[in-house]
């Protein structure tokens, strides 16, 4: 029986407040209404005119300083600029003020201490409110003053209001809690952003053949190879069968490219004049922006490409000329009609292709609103003490969407809404909770350069009820070499809301993938090299926009290395498996009570449900749908009210032998000790060997069936034979309907009349011969 999780490692309804309160059933009025409202005090420094200069040259180097309470915001400082513009926003969070007044100060920039020119003040009290989708408050000039409230000269234009995290200046803005953040870059990391993942399209590269190649030793046959090479994936052709200076090798390559299209596809026509020598016989690169595109299965149209050899023709200068060598024959098509798999066929949150031609109407809309996180461990060590600076990142079809960091809390509060629209139901949300690292100049602060993990959870859509808002606080868990870990608890709401139930219910009799998966299928193993090159092109891209999304988080989001081996996975795997058979296996148990009578009432009514079956068959296919009607219509009252989440026990997390977290924790190749991988390898050898067993006995009782009529054993096979016959006479001469009731009945036979040796049929089959004893 499954046990169910501790109560640490569960999921936890909750009801918080969403919206301001504004409920109206399931649906929430506000337009930002699965968050709850933070309140802001913004403050819009737009530009200056007319700045008092305080040195000879008539001119000064003017910056604003935005002060409220112990928080203090400046602005980047212009030199000898009397009519500067920053164009920059100021936040402070209202749970955060501790001052009854706002002062916005403009100062000029010194080498010793800054010079005061002049400031605004303004009271709290009198501040106005804006709610989107009001307009934006328009900026006022406000003639600047000096501490004794005397008017000085120059003029500051300024916008304040108070709004919440609805507002469009939010995301940009200067926050409060960024006063400990040094640097622009250190801000620039810090802000909510939200990403596209880059068009990916497969390059399909069928080498069909070459001719007028032109070998060095013309005395030899060659043995020749393409090899072509896109970005950093480089593929090779086999060597060709026809070992002449026409080869052929009609063989497909297929890559992974992105758009914008930055580097061309390199193909090289290669010698293998020796061991681990080869000679390049001639080159040409291919811009992948001339490419053609295919939508469906139809076949592209082949072209030649003339190759291109570099001779050096004069050794002492080492110069170079480019000589026409000879020509290759391409078919190069971009396949529109796939969608390219970045992410673990498990987990993906996107199945159209690539061409947006082909896509199908989108079914709906999934709404998250990524509130707060509570109890986060601190991940690592500033000042002496442990801090943690959490953001997270969620990841739906092409979007990612970043929040802001909350700057040194264990209970950072986001309250960041974000849409993304629905294609097909049977998808998956990531959501992910990161310590960023790269505030105060990456290695400083104490974590490395890399950005800690502090945990994840998966939403399937299709678990969801449409227009129903799940609030809930999901338990972080990190597997660490020491075991599963608690990080702290995030907490989530989500609606999935149905723009057509018709479509949707239309989406669970089409194919999961796009159709060109199954007209022209790839191989296992080449799906799993292009995964890998889609997520490398990817995380390369994401890493590339500012704030980057960083390598470690796009590969901690897509499940990156998650098809290594892991005794832990292998075991879950295999429990999931007999989870699957239990039922099976119950009802192989029940069956056998059954036939033992251990409940006499209940075997007499069965007996009498097949005899009216077997009287009566067109009755078995209703009965059957009916009984499956019934059991659902039961387990409705049971249904799950709640999502799925990460269970430790189903993972085998919490009952995991610490060398086994050890092993799965390992580099690839391994960087153990040799006497711990002799171990290792020891124990897979002992556990690949009950796995070969089983296997070999499978194989013997398919072989098994197969020599009955093989007559490798003449004395049974005839008497198989022989029985073949009695029984089609038998049969073709006695109702059917006798010969399963009395089938049925001695199945059913009383106790009494059976003995424990195994039945006459089934010591027939036992000694039936396999090819077991022509093993080696």
């Amino acid at each position: 029986m499954h046990r169910p999780p501790p109560d640490d490692f569960s999921l936890k309804e909750t009801s918080p407040h969403l919206g301001g309160g504004k409920v109206t059933g399931d649906k929430l009025t506000s337009t930002y209404d699965l968050v709850e409202q933070m309140q802001y005090l913004y403050v819009r420094v737009v530009k200056a005119k007319d700045l008092p200069s305080k040195d000879v040259t008539g001119s000064c180097d003017p910056y604003v300083e935005v002060k409220l309470g112990n928080y203090k915001g400046t602005t980047p400082h212009f030199e000898k600029k009397t009519n500067p513009e920053w164009n920059r926003v100021f936040a402070f969070s209202k749970d955060r003020m501790q001052a009854s007044m706002l002062e916005v100060i403009v100062k000029d920039k010194d080498f010793v201490k800054d010079d005061f020119i002049g400031r605004v003040l303004f009271d709290l009290n009198e501040v106005p409110k804006r709610v989107p989708p009001d307009s934006p408050l328009a900026p006022q000039w406000y003639r600047l003053e000096d501490r004794k409230g005397d008017k000085v000269k120059g003029e500051l234009m300024l916008a304040v209001w108070m709004g919440t995290q609805a507002d469009e200046a939010f995301p940009d803005a200067w926050h409060s809690d960024a006063a400990a953040v040094s640097g622009s870059d250190g801000l620039a990391n810090m802000r909510s952003k939200v990403y596209l993942s880059p068009k990916l399209w497969y390059l399909r590269v069928n080498v069909i053949e070459a001719q007028d190649l032109q070998p060095t030793d013309r005395g030899r046959y060659p043995e020749v190879f393409v090899k072509a090479i896109l970005g950093n994936q480089a593929l090779r052709t086999r060597i060709s069968q026809i070992k002449s200076i026409n080869p052929m090798w009609n063989e497909d390559l297929m890559f992974v490219a992105a758009e914008p299209f930055e580097e061309p596809l390199i193909l090289s026509v290669e010698d293998r004049v020796g061991n681990n020598k080869d000679e390049v016989l001639g080159r040409c690169a291919i811009p992948l922006q001339y490419v053609e595109r295919r939508f469906d299965h139809k076949i592209m149209n082949s072209r030649w490409f003339n190759l291109e050899k570099h001779v050096v023709v004069d050794g002492d200068q080492k110069k170079k000329e480019t000589k026409f060598a000879s020509r290759i024959h391409l078919r190069i098509c971009l396949e529109g009609g796939y969608h390219v798999l970045d992410e673990s066929t498990h987990y993906s949150s996107d199945l159209r292709p690539t061409e947006k031609r082909l896509w199908k109407p989108s079914i709906g809309v999934l709404e998250l609103g990524i509130l707060n996180a509570q109890g986060l461990l601190p991940m690592k060590t500033k000042d002496g003490r442990g801090t943690t600076d959490a953001y997270c990142v969620a990841k739906y079809g092409q979007k990612w969407i970043r929040t802001r960091t909350i700057i040194d809390s264990s209970i950072p509060k986001w309250n960041e809404q974000y849409t993304w629209e629905v294609y097909d139901p049977c998808t998956v949300i990531t959501i992910g909770v990161f310590d960023n690292c790269h505030l105060h100049g990456g290695d400083k602060a104490g974590g490395g350069t890399k950005d800690s993990r502090i945990g994840k959870v998966r939403i399937r859509l299709s678990t969801l009820e449409t227009d129903r808002v799940y609030t809930h606080s999901y338990p972080l868990l990190v597997l660490h070499p020491t075991g599963v870990k608690k990080m702290g608890e995030i907490h989530l709401a989500v609606r999935f809301t149905c723009s057509s139930l018709l479509n949707m219910m239309h989406m669970y009799s089409q194919p999961l993938l796009p159709k060109m998966h199954y007209l022209h299928p790839l191989t296992i193993n080449q799906l799993d090299s292009l995964r890998h090159q889609a997520t490398q092109i990817v995380s390369m891209r994401l890493s590339r926009a500012e704030p980057p999304l960083r390598k470690e988080v796009v590969e901690y989001m897509l499940d990156v290395g998650s098809h290594m081996w892991s005794m832990r996975r292998s075991k879950a795997n295999f429990f999931r498996i007999m989870g699957v058979l239990s039922g099976l296996i119950a009802v192989g148990k029940w069956f056998d009570q059954i036939c033992n009578w251990k409940n006499s009432i209940t075997t007499v009514l069965i007996h009498i449900l097949f005899f009216i079956l077997v009287m009566y068959p067109e009755l078995i296919l209703p009965t059957i749908f009916l009984y499956l009607f019934l059991i659902g219509v039961w387990y409705f009252r049971w249904r799950p009210r709640q999502p799925p989440h990460m269970d430790t026990r189903l993972s085998h997390a919490d009952s995991a032998h610490p060398d086994e977290l050890d092993e799965e924790f390992d580099t690839f190749p391994t960087s153990q000790h040799s006497d711990v991988v002799r171990m290792r390898y020891d124990r897979l050898r002992s556990i690949a060997g009950r796995i070969q067993t089983v296997v070999g006995d499978l194989a013997t009782q398919g072989e098994r069936l197969q020599s009955l009529l093989s007559w490798r054993d003449p004395r049974a096979t005839a008497l198989f034979v022989l029985f073949c016959l009695v029984a089609a006479i038998v049969l073709y001469v006695t109702p059917f309907q006798v010969v399963a009731l009395l089938t049925g009945f001695y199945v059913l036979r009383h106790p009494r009349f059976r003995h424990k040796l195994p039945s006459v049929p089934l010591n027939f089959f036992r000694r039936l011969p396999a090819r077991t004893d022509c093993m080696l």
